[in-house]
């Protein structure tokens, strides 16, 4: 199969970059990812992690004769990955490296990944993918406001706008108002960066006087955390732009596991690359189509630092109906929450994007919130600072307090969970370039 279109379909509707890979039938997918699956383990069986865990269960290529066989398989967690550090899952000799990338750590302590020349080629493909799907052409220019150094986001993105064809302006992160002036000077197409930070311009612009949907962007691609529907339609609204959403973690490979086309109908999984399971957290049995689980993701091209059944910890939904916009891969929901970020208030399991989305359901909030979790005596209490509207904040105490009750009855309805809600001034909470911290969890639980 090759590795890029030397045709792509820009007339469809459909802005199909890889026709021959993203509309490959069903039965000669499964088929192209068994034949990968078994080199993939062949190769990985030099790994010392994966060779004393396949001799512990008396497993290796020849055990693989059809897809079930990947449940024989051990699972890799980025708890492996750390006890491993810094490349204890090189798969090639280190003098055919071409980059070393590192995860963001935002949930403890940052692991380093590798990528040979053909791995990026590689990358520079998948983001191509779904970029084009998007609405990336040849012809348009791309602001890249991701972080750019260890962190997989910026550069990731970078080499598939240019593998399209299209110029990038590397703004890296932060400097907004920096930002702001460049959109403005060089009238950039298409937006990159973090959903929150997206919101962060456009508050930023308004702050200048600005109303950000007059900013030149037709096309935002955003991802990096967690993010809702409801604050999708904020972003349009407030940007005047497309707001598109793709999924990836540097571990398996960076952005271009997924992305949605333009129906937003899920986003779509690169299965000639990627094997993604979704599993109970618990079991670790298969849930059913639709059902939330746990994604679990074997690399099946990748070179230099290749995983088998890792542990993602993120918590989505896959569907294998065919989509309308002619592509047949298998698509996932958006990311609700993480296995490890999510919060057990009184017995009650909570993410974050919840306490998001019920805010988003009452009319004059903002995504920008915290959510404090403490334990004073025996049970847990929790404490939700939102930020308000400029419009929208009183100085008149029976609408605040009407507005802190609605939103309480919401977060009960959508978390089901009770919250004290602490509604702030505009631009009080912290703003950040990269993954937006949403939680501070006070209680001391292993006391």
């Amino acid at each position: 199969m090759p590795m890029s279109n030397q045709d792509p379909d820009w007339s469809s509707e459909n802005r199909i970059w890889n026709r021959s890979a993203e509309t490959l039938p069903r039965e000669e997918i499964a088929a192209l990812q068994l034949e990968r699956l078994r080199a993939m383990v062949e190769r990985v069986a030099q790994v010392p992690f994966y060779r004393d865990q396949f001799k512990h269960a008396e497993i290796g290529p020849q055990s693989i004769r059809s897809l079930a066989d990947l449940r024989r398989l051990p699972f890799t967690t980025k708890d492996d990955l750390r006890r491993h550090q810094p490349l204890g899952f090189l798969a090639v000799p280190r003098k055919e490296l071409a980059r070393i990338h590192g995860s963001s750590g935002t949930t403890g302590v940052p692991t380093f990944v590798a990528y040979t020349a053909q791995d990026l080629r590689t990358w520079s493909e998948l983001c191509a993918r779904f970029l084009v799907a998007g609405g990336l052409r040849p012809a348009h220019t791309a602001q890249v406001a991701f972080g750019y150094g260890l962190f997989t986001g910026g550069f990731g993105l970078h080499y598939g706008i240019e593998r399209v064809g299209a110029a990038v302006i590397p703004a890296a992160a932060g400097n907004t108002r920096r930002q702001i002036d460049i959109m403005r000077e060089l009238t950039p197409e298409v937006l990159i960066c973090t959903p929150s930070y997206a919101l962060t311009i456009a508050d930023s612009a308004r702050e200048l006087g600005m109303d950000p949907a007059t900013l030149p962007m037709r096309y935002g691609h955003f991802g990096g955390e967690p993010w809702t529907e409801d604050m999708r339609r904020e972003i349009e609204d407030q940007l005047g732009l497309q707001a598109f959403n793709n999924y990836g973690l540097s571990e398996v490979f960076g952005p271009g596991v997924a992305g949605e086309c333009p129906l937003h109908d899920g986003m779509h999984i690169q299965e000639d690359h990627f094997i993604v399971e979704c599993l109970d957290p618990e079991t670790l049995e298969p849930v059913a189509e639709g059902e939330p689980g746990e994604l679990v993701i074997t690399n099946l091209t990748r070179e230099a630092t290749p995983l088998i059944r890792y542990r993602t910890r993120d918590i989505a939904r896959l569907y294998r109906e065919p989509c309308a916009c002619g592509r047949t891969t298998m698509r996932m929901s958006r990311v609700t929450g993480r296995t490890d970020d999510m919060l057990i208030i009184r017995g009650v399991n909570v993410f974050p994007s919840q306490i998001e989305e019920a805010l988003l359901r009452v009319e004059g909030t903002t995504p920008h919130y915290l959510i404090e979790v403490d334990r004073p005596g025996t049970l847990d209490e929790v404490h939700v600072k939102v930020e308000m509207r400029p419009e929208i904040f009183s100085d008149r105490m029976d609408r605040m307090q009407g507005l802190c009750e609605h939103i309480s009855r919401e977060i009960q309805t959508v978390a089901g969970i009770r919250a004290h809600v602490d509604l702030v001034e505009p631009r009080s909470i912290e703003r950040f370039v990269g993954k937006a911290r949403r939680v501070l969890d006070k209680r001391r639980l292993n006391d």
